[in-house]
């Protein structure tokens, strides 16, 4: 027996539609979740500034921080910069009075976590007038 092959063979492709929409997708979600990391080198020379000076109040604290870090407050040095000293001796100068003025005086080339440990010592203590000091800028700095 003879059996004739059916010669109607259809023609095979592949349907690229829905791949495409795949890879789109992957293009989006890619775009979305990447995150850009521009690193910017800035030159900063703190602290300066154009303001006008204020006027000292008649009782005040002041923080002083060193070029290496040391705190002193109310002019007496601290023994080292843990924030628990800082606070201890915050507390023993203001008395508990959270309302006085405190004054962070800092040099311009102080270890920037030295300033924010003073900051979280008076925030934890509850001052709120909180200021700092900088120096006005001179014609031979411009």
């Amino acid at each position: 027996m003879n059996f004739r092959r059916q010669m109607n063979q259809q023609e095979v492709s592949i349907n690229l539609t829905p791949l495409i929409d795949v890879v789109f997708l992957l293009l989006i979600f890619f775009m979305v979740s990447t995150t850009f990391t521009k690193e910017t080198h800035l030159a900063i020379d703190l602290p300066q500034s154009s303001g006008e000076q204020r006027a000292e109040r008649p009782q005040q604290i002041e923080i002083t921080i060193s070029k290496a870090g040391d705190f002193a407050v109310a002019g007496q040095s601290l023994v080292n910069g843990q924030l628990e000293t800082l606070k201890n001796a915050l507390s023993k100068v203001s008395d508990g009075d959270s309302q006085l003025p405190l004054i962070i005086t800092a040099d311009a080339n102080t270890p920037y976590q030295s300033v924010v440990t003073a900051m979280d010592a008076a925030g934890q203590l509850g001052f709120v007038n909180l200021s700092m000091t900088t120096r006005k800028e001179s014609e031979s700095d411009q």
